[in-house]
């Protein structure tokens, strides 16, 4: 049996909802038509994608490592037809949060200035890779260390950290803090697209107590609420003034990379161009690696 873009979407739509019956709903199918399409994927494959031996299915490790490997050829398909008419084939970039910091307006119109024919699409996704992993962006600027396969990356700069406080909070209009100094805080974390954890702190003084958010926009409001603080990059300053947030250097908290990556193979053909223009444009703060 040949494998068919139909196999895929069903796939992804099973692994999104992780229900038979809401993937049926979202496809307009009938279950036994999701399910026998499932199977026949799983046969093509030779290897289990989802795990039905519980009331809750869940995807086996085959079918997390497929899942992000099939959106990749389904997002592809879909960009294919969509532009198949258009003259100028749009270039996605993504971010997870502060684009590229105080250097976001002029990469975005330096490009436009230089490639008018291609748009820049800058594009906020809440995921670590900023939906690179998964095809829906063709290159992103992302901070800290990136792990996930099949992505290269290249280093622009590095920023410092600094601490998110409230306004008015007593540490606030101190000059600079260290890490101590917010050990006995409730840390706001962002488990989805973020870079600090308790590990930041060491063992012995690390923070009892933190809240879990999924982006900047909660993040921010965690803060300005006064349930916690938090420890970001200068770039989030910079992109995310507020008159009920305050921002303090941070002294021994190491400073976070800033990379471009895309993913290893055929992609769109401008990337090259991309990663000269932001080496140049943000790598005016250090020297090339």
């Amino acid at each position: 049996m040949s494998i068919e873009l139909r196999h895929f979407r069903c796939f992804l739509a099973i692994a999104d909802t992780l229900s038979i019956t809401r993937a049926a709903e979202r496809l307009h199918l009938t279950q036994p038509a999701v399910s026998r399409t499932l199977r026949q994927l799983e046969q093509a494959l030779g290897v289990r994608l989802v795990d039905r031996s519980t009331h809750h299915l869940a995807l086996t490790p085959d079918g997390l490592s497929f899942r992000d490997r099939a959106a990749v050829a389904v997002a592809a398909f879909d960009r294919a037809l969509g532009y198949a008419h258009h003259t100028g084939w749009p270039l996605r970039l993504g971010h997870a949060w502060a684009g590229a910091g105080t250097d976001t307006t002029a990469l975005l119109r330096r490009w436009h200035e230089e490639h008018p024919a291609t748009p820049l699409e800058l594009l906020r996704i809440d995921d670590r890779t900023a939906g690179l992993a998964r095809g829906e962006v063709d290159a992103a600027l992302l901070r800290g260390e990136v792990l996930a396969p099949g992505l290269i990356t290249e280093r622009l700069t590095t920023e410092p950290r600094v601490a998110g406080l409230p306004a008015d909070d007593p540490l606030a209009h101190r000059t600079a803090l260290s890490l101590a100094d917010l050990a006995d805080r409730t840390i706001a974390v962002n488990t989805v697209s973020g870079i600090t954890s308790l590990d930041l702190w060491p063992p012995s003084a690390r923070p009892a107590s933190t809240i879990t958010i999924g982006n900047t926009d909660d993040w921010l409001a965690a803060i300005t609420g006064g349930r916690a603080v938090g420890v970001t990059t200068s770039a989030t300053a910079d992109m995310h003034p507020h008159p009920a947030m305050a921002y303090v250097p941070l002294t021994d908290a190491p400073p976070v990379p800033v990379v471009i990556a895309w993913r290893d193979g055929p992609g769109h053909p401008r990337i090259p161009d991309l990663i000269r223009l932001a080496h140049e444009v943000m790598g005016h703060h250090q020297g090339r690696p």
